[in-house]
C-alpha cells in the first residue's frame, strides 16, 4: 500500500517536471534575442560650468544629456567632432573621460497645483525642506508662444496696490511692463508689493530669482509667508552661486510653470527679477562655448532670447480659456542710462516700463517712480473708470510740476499762478508717496487722489498731508463702504459720488488746515 502510493506521488511529480520544462523550452523557443542600441559619449574637456562631449552623433539641440553620477547638462552646441553642453550641477563632479548618457527628452519641469507654496529649482528640485513635490504632469521648459489669433484684447486692470502705478501707469491682465532703474532704487519691492496685493484676486503669482543672493531671496520668501500670500505663490530660484546654465533656464521654466494655469483659464502674474543677469550668464555660457560675440560681448542672438520669453505673456481668447500670463520684468540699468544694450531690446519688446530715479531715491520720494520716463502702451485701456475720472490729468499736471519746480531752484521771484501750481505739485507729490508692504485698495487710492486734485489739501501743510490722508483713508473706508465696493467693482464715478467724498475728505483734514491769516499771525 505505501509502496503503491510512494509510485503514484513519484508518477505525479514526474508529469509536473515534465509538464514544467515543456512549457519553459516553448517559452525559450519563441524568444528572440534583440539587441538594444545605447549611444554613450566621453567628457574630453570640463571647463567652469560647461564640458564638451564626443560620442554621440545623433544627439539633438537642447536636449538633456546625464553625466556619471547623475549630474545633468543641457545640450547647446552641436558641431561635427563634439558638442558643447552646459552643466546645470557644479562641475567639481564631473571629469575628463567620463561616461555622457542620452536622456532622448528635452528639458522638461513638474506643473501643478502641488507647487503653490513652494520653493523650488528651475529643474522642479526642492529647495524649502518640504519634501518632494507632488504635480500632475511636466511640461516642456521652452514652449511656443501662443498664436496670434489665440490672443484675446487686454481689458481687465491688475491692482498693483501703488497709487502711482494704477493712476498713472496702469497695467492690465496678460500684459509685460518692464521695470528699470540703477540697483537699489526699489524695483523689488514695487514687485513684491504687486504680489502681496494679489491675496484677495485669486490670481497666482510666480517669484523668478535670477543670480540674486540668497540672502535677498531668503527676504522675499520671508515678507510673501509674513502677508499671508505664498499659499499662492511659487518661487523659482537660481541664485549666483548656481551655475549659469541653471539661470539661464530658470524663466523659461517658471513661464511653463504658469503657463499650466493659464491654460485652465486661470490669472498668473510671474516677476523676473532680473534680466539683466540673465541676459549676463547666457553671455557667460556663450563665451564659454566659443560662441562669437556681438554688441557688448552678448552673443548676437541676446534679442531673441529675451523676445521668446515675453512672448509666451498674453491673454487668451475666451474659446481657450481666458486666462492670461502677465510679466514684470525687471532690469538693472547702469548710471541712470536707459539707453544701453539690454534695456532698449526689453523697452522694445515689452508694452510700457516703470522707471525708478535714483534721484528720486535719495530725496527719500518713495516709490521712486519717474513719471516722465515710465509709459504703460496697453494698461490705460484697463484702468477702471474711477481712475480716468480723477487722474485723467494729473499725469501732465505733474510733469509741468517737476518742470516748473526745476526753474524755481534759480531764486526767481514767482508769480501768483506759478506759486500755487507748485504748492499743489508739492501736495500730490506727497500724496503719491508710499511705505513698502502697504498696498491700498482702488477706493482708498481715489480717495487718496481725489483729496489732492479736489483741492481740499491745498491748505494743509506739506509735511502734515501724509497724516491727513491716514485719517481720510480711515474716514471713507468706515463711512462710505457701499460706495467703495462700487468703485473696486468697476463702477462709474458720479459727480454725486465725487461730492459725497469731497466732502467726507473736508470734514477730516478741517482741523489739519492752516488759513494765510493763522499762518501770518505764526
Amino acid at each position: 500500500m505505501n509502496e503503491q502510493a510512494k509510485k503514484t506521488e513519484s508518477k505525479e511529480l514526474s508529469d509536473f517536471l515534465d509538464d514544467t520544462f515543456d512549457t519553459m523550452e516553448k517559452v525559450l523557443d519563441e524568444q528572440s534575442a534583440e539587441l538594444r542600441q545605447y549611444e554613450v559619449g566621453t567628457v574630453q574637456f570640463v571647463g567652469r560650468d560647461i564640458a564638451r562631449v564626443s560620442g554621440l552623433p545623433n544627439i539633438r539641440a537642447e536636449e538633456l544629456v546625464r553625466f556619471s553620477g547623475n549630474y545633468m547638462g543641457l545640450v547647446f552646441n552641436i558641431d561635427p567632432k563634439e558638442i558643447g553642453v552646459v552643466l546645470l550641477d557644479p562641475s567639481e563632479n564631473i571629469q575628463v573621460g567620463s561616461e555622457v548618457h542620452r536622456t532622448k527628452r528635452v528639458l522638461d519641469v513638474p506643473v501643478g497645483e502641488g507647487l503653490l507654496g513652494r520653493v523650488v529649482d528651475p529643474i522642479g528640485r526642492p529647495l524649502d525642506g518640504l519634501g518632494e513635490v507632488n504635480t500632475v504632469m511636466r511640461l516642456p521648459v521652452e514652449r511656443p508662444a501662443p498664436a496670434v489669433m489665440d490672443r484675446a484684447p487686454v481689458t481687465v486692470p491688475l491692482q498693483t496696490g501703488t497709487k502711482v502705478i494704477d493712476a498713472l501707469i496702469p497695467i492690465g491682465r496678460g500684459q509685460r511692463e518692464l521695470i528699470l532703474g540703477d540697483r537699489q532704487t526699489g524695483k523689488t519691492a514695487i514687485a513684491v508689493d504687486t504680489i502681496i496685493n494679489q491675496k484677495e484676486t485669486g490670481i497666482i503669482s510666480i517669484y523668478c530669482a535670477i543670480g540674486k543672493k540668497s540672502a535677498d531671496v531668503a527676504k522675499v520668501i520671508a515678507e510673501l509667508r509674513d502677508h499671508g500670500v505664498m499659499g499662492q505663490c511659487i518661487v523659482v530660484v537660481a541664485t549666483g552661486e548656481d551655475t549659469p546654465g541653471l539661470q539661464f533656464i530658470a524663466p523659461y521654466a517658471a513661464t511653463s510653470m504658469g503657463e499650466y494655469f493659464t491654460e485652465q483659464g486661470r490669472d498668473v502674474l510671474i516677476v523676473y527679477d532680473d534680466l539683466t543677469s540673465h541676459a549676463r550668464a547666457y553671455r557667460e555660457v556663450s563665451l564659454l562655448l566659443r560662441r562669437p560675440p556681438g554688441r557688448e560681448a552678448f552673443p548676437g542672438d541676446i534679442f531673441y532670447i529675451h523676445s521668446r520669453l515675453l512672448e509666451r505673456s498674453t491673454h487668451l481668447r475666451a474659446e481657450l480659456g481666458g486666462g492670461s500670463l502677465t510679466s514684470l520684468p525687471i532690469v538693472e540699468t547702469e548710471a541712470q542710462d536707459m539707453s544701453s544694450y539690454i534695456p532698449t531690446n526689453l523697452i522694445s519688446i515689452t508694452d510700457g516700463q516703470i522707471y525708478l530715479s535714483p534721484v528720486l531715491f535719495n530725496k527719500g520720494i518713495l516709490p521712486a517712480v519717474d513719471v516722465g520716463k515710465s509709459v504703460s502702451r496697453v494698461g490705460g485701456k484697463t484702468q477702471l473708470p474711477a481712475y480716468r475720472s480723477v487722474a485723467g490729468d494729473l499725469r501732465l499736471s505733474y510733469s509741468q510740476f517737476e518742470e516748473l519746480e526745476s526753474f524755481s531752484r534759480f531764486g526767481t521771484r514767482l508769480d501768483d499762478s506759478t506759486r500755487r501750481t507748485l504748492e499743489r505739485g508739492w501736495r500730490v507729490r506727497e500724496v503719491l508717496k508710499q511705505g513698502q508692504y502697504k498696498p491700498l485698495r482702488a477706493s482708498e487710492q481715489i480717495a487718496c487722489l481725489l483729496s489732492v486734485t479736489g483741492g481740499t489739501l491745498d491748505l494743509v501743510p506739506t509735511e502734515k498731508v501724509r497724516e491727513a490722508e491716514d485719517h481720510v483713508l480711515t474716514a471713507v473706508n468706515s463711512d462710505l463702504r457701499d460706495l467703495c465696493s462700487r468703485i473696486e467693482s468697476g463702477g462709474k464715478l458720479e459727480i454725486s459720488d465725487r461730492d459725497l467724498i469731497l466732502d467726507e475728505i473736508r470734514k477730516t483734514v478741517k482741523p489739519y488746515e492752516v488759513t494765510e491769516e493763522a499762518d501770518a499771525n505764526n
